[in-house]
């Protein structure tokens, strides 16, 4: 334990070298936000991308399968470098990569080389999570919460703002240009990173494949890692079932909407990502069980919301004859899911790092790798309950998430502030 907090004091005498920047910490939400457009800028496109490139019909799934394949390796073997490497120079690599897999997209011409592009852009979109490790160990701890945060919120929006955008571009000229626009837009926050990021040389405990061994006893073994990768796992569910099946409904009576109007309505979410860094700094605060149980509450009301917004429009119309009342509810809900997800994974964000600088990148990987699973569950869900109950079945596939959620934190133990960190932290991972 001497030695463990020796390394500790050590490398925390080493980030206060290189304490972040607001400039720095703004470079660094925005490329979050960029490169995680990365990985969901294909997914409302992709009929385009297939007949484009004579891809079979039964093949266009594995557009966006092999993307996320794709970062999930990238999580699980690239991300844990941090914990090895100097971050500066992985972070930059990494990146400069992806500009040349996105290119490689943009200029395919046969179904084999898009699809081993695509895979290489989610392994490189690991990036994001690259940024969020090293804002969380140049940042002050009593600042954490609300520095990760930041960072966050640029993913969000990035999440958020690049299916409609993706949508309006390839409508307007090709989707070749989503991903040429997407390289652009990737090499200028290469050129301005290379500027601006500090080196920060991390504290190696493990080696590389002892670390990736220890992946599984550090989910296993740490509690709050557990609890906040369970919690963030299963709100996601809530949040891909909402945002895979809501363009059905948008398309039926009273909404009626086209692609052109649905991609707008994707925006009206976007202002939710301002809660991350509020949500932080709740934390940094000491409110983060509070907070917690809020961030559950609001997407179980934007569950409950959204039902009342699809299922009552008869009632608008037949004594308003209006559309809006029940869209302008929809997006309420939407906004009210949106800011309670991202709000209880700025939380978890904040929780995480808190504990062992030296597994910070093997932590984050973990975590992250819940929104994965979650989201792919809930997209995967959302076209069975849609099938079994409509629009109802899929807001009952929202909320029953939700409220397991919230009923797992309700019922979990609360460390007290004073506890020591590595007492929740295994000395042997």
């Amino acid at each position: 334990m001497q030695t463990l907090s020796a390394n500790v004091s050590s490398l925390s005498k080493s980030i206060k070298k290189n304490e972040i920047t607001p400039g720095l910490l703004f470079l660094l939400a925005v490329s979050a936000g960029v490169i995680v457009s990365n990985l969901f800028a294909s997914q409302p496109i992709v009929a385009e991308i297939s007949a484009s490139i004579g891809m079979p019909t039964r093949w266009a799934g594995l557009v966006s399968t092999l993307t996320m394949l794709g970062y999930a390796t990238g999580l699980v073997f690239l991300l844990p470098l941090t914990d090895r490497l100097e971050n500066r120079r992985l972070m930059l690599g990494t990146l400069a990569t992806s500009v040349l897999a996105l290119l490689g997209a943009s200029y395919a011409r046969g179904a084999a080389t898009f699809l081993c592009a695509i895979f290489l852009v989610g392994v490189t979109s690991c990036t994001l999570q690259m940024a969020v490790v090293m804002v969380a160990t140049l940042c002050d701890e009593s600042e954490r919460g609300k520095v990760v945060g930041t960072v966050m919120s640029g993913v969000m929006v990035g999440g958020l703002l690049c299916r409609p955008a993706g949508v309006l571009l390839a409508a307007a000229s090709s989707w070749r240009n989503v991903y040429l626009t997407l390289a652009i837009f990737s090499a200028a926050l290469l050129l301005a990173l290379f500027r601006m990021l500090p080196a920060v040389q991390p504290t190696a405990v493990l080696p590389y494949l002892e670390s990736l061994k220890s992946l599984g006893p550090l989910l296993t073994r740490v509690p709050i890692l557990r609890r906040r990768a369970c919690y963030q796992a299963t709100i996601m569910v809530s949040f891909g079932a909402f945002w895979t099946s809501i363009p059905w409904r948008l398309v039926q009576p009273p909404f009626t909407l086209g692609p052109r109007g649905i991609a707008i309505f994707a925006f009206v979410a976007v202002g939710s990502a301002i809660i991350a860094p509020v949500a932080g700094q709740a934390g940094d605060r000491g409110f983060t069980r509070s907070a917690t149980i809020w961030a559950h509450s609001a997407v179980v009301a934007g569950a409950i919301l959204a039902a009342y917004a699809g299922t009552s429009t008869n009632t608008y119309v037949g004594s308003i004859g209006t559309w809006w009342i029940p869209l302008g509810l929809m997006a309420v809900a939407a906004m009210f899911l949106d800011t309670g997800v991202i709000a209880d994974q700025a939380l978890g964000r904040r929780a995480v790092n808190m504990v062992r600088p030296e597994a910070r990148g093997r932590i984050n990987g973990l975590f992250t790798s819940s929104f994965f699973v979650g989201q792919a569950l809930g997209a995967a869900l959302a076209r069975p309950a849609w099938m079994a109950g409509g629009w109802a079945g899929v807001c009952v596939l929202i909320l029953v998430p939700a409220l397991l959620a919230l009923a797992l934190h309700l019922s979990e133990p609360w460390a007290k502030a004073s506890e020591p960190l590595e007492a929740a932290f295994p000395a042997d991972l």
